[in-house]
């Protein structure tokens, strides 16, 4: 009983933030300051009015949906390729490929925003989403192959025996009989890349100038101005742009709770 009080408190402690900006966003900016934690006395959708009046939302919405979806799917296709070569075949530099991707971990990525940019610029994908997908999917691989290589080493090999005895090949083993099994690794890998992704402030900031290829991190910061905030605009952005995470999660949930705890118990 105490461990479910617990894990209600927890929850609650968690959810409450997510509760008090949507609040927020249904006030008007006089009733955030004078009752931050209260109801609002006037229910109103003003601020979300505002929020499209003042800024091209539905294009930042849509620029970011995506980047992070076809980052995320580029992502879940290397590293599964790259995690099932690593775990299946034996080789001499097996290892140290591994740790080849390892290193991506190791190593900050922000460290090299110059020779970054320097690189984007001669590939000609400044002011490009293009350019976002490539340093996310650069930044993504490393954590799914960590996570990805555990699990297939976990599988049974005479699953894939079994398959290449009927005729299948390699691809198709991987592709009929492996992803299947894997999905609460899939799940874990895209749910965390996605999350990455969207809230990514940095790199959208660097490399994108057009307003028009803005990401929702990147556009938001226009609310911000040098001597006032409309808080109850910029809460009502900010509970739309959490809106893909949170139905991402509660479709996923099941396969990411998998993931996160496969191998726990023998």
């Amino acid at each position: 009983m105490g461990q479910y009080v617990i894990a209600y408190l927890f929850a609650v402690i968690s959810l409450y933030p997510i509760f008090l900006m949507l609040l927020s966003s249904l006030k008007t900016n006089i009733e955030i300051f004078k009752n931050p934690m209260a109801l609002p006395k006037i229910w109103s959708l003003a601020a979300y009015r505002k929020l499209l009046d003042q800024l091209p939302y539905f294009d930042y919405f849509g620029n970011s949906v995506m980047v992070s979806v076809i980052s995320v799917a580029l992502i879940l296709v290397f590293g599964s390729l790259a995690s099932f070569y690593i775990a299946r075949y034996n080789f001499k530099w097996n290892s140290a490929l591994f740790f080849f991707f390892l290193l991506g971990m190791m190593i900050p990525i922000k460290l090299g925003i110059v020779p970054l940019f320097m690189l984007m610029k001669t590939f000609g994908v400044l002011n490009s989403s293009l350019s976002l997908i490539m340093v996310y999917v650069a930044i993504g691989i490393p954590l799914s192959v960590l996570i990805l290589t555990g699990f297939f080493r976990t599988l049974p090999k005479e699953l894939e025996e079994a398959a290449k005895i009927d005729g299948c090949s390699d691809l198709r083993v991987l592709l009929s009989i492996i992803t299947p099994l894997m999905r609460p690794a899939l799940g874990t890998v895209m749910i965390m890349n996605f999350i990455t992704v969207w809230n990514d402030f940095f790199f959208p900031l660097i490399f994108i100038q057009d307003e028009a290829k803005k990401t929702i991190p990147v556009g938001m910061l226009t609310l911000f101005s040098e001597y006032s905030t409309d808080w109850s605009v910029l809460f009502a952005g900010l509970t739309l742009s959490s809106l893909p995470m949170i139905i991402l999660f509660a479709v996923a949930s099941k396969q990411f709770m998998e993931g996160m705890t496969a191998g726990a118990v023998k």
